[in-house]
């Protein structure tokens, strides 16, 4: 089993960047695909990006393509996600997760095992 705590969430202004981090501890977070949720008030939780276990292969959100950069150092048990040109619309509860999927692209929820907490991002007009 592992456990996810994600940091780096804010109040920032539009066309800012946040660098939202999730570390791992209990398994080598080498183990799992990791992926980026988010969830705004009223909504169900959405995809935003997904990276494949080594990090070669990564999926984005089309909400998040060409402003968003997830990454893993798994030396440090940690993913990260750049997001650079902030909206408003970006403003919500950023989850991280892991999955033990070996197929597939992993941008449903339900095919992750395990969640963090969640970090808020709020980014005013």
């Amino acid at each position: 089993q592992v456990r996810l705590v994600e940091s780096g969430g804010g109040l920032v202004q539009a066309g800012s960047s946040l660098r939202l981090s999730c570390a791992a501890s209990g398994r080598t977070v080498s183990s799992y695909a990791m992926g980026w949720f988010r969830q705004a008030p009223g909504k169900e939780r959405e995809f935003v990006a997904r990276i494949s276990r080594s990090g070669g292969t990564t999926v984005y959100a089309d909400s998040a393509k060409g402003r968003f950069t997830m990454s893993r150092d798994n030396a440090k048990n940690t993913v990260y996600l750049q997001m650079n040109s902030l909206k408003p619309e970006d403003t919500a509860v950023y989850y991280c997760a892991a999955s033990t999927s070996a197929t597939g692209w992993n941008t449903k929820s339900w095919e992750y095992d395990y969640w963090g907490q969640g970090t808020q991002v709020t980014v005013s007009s």
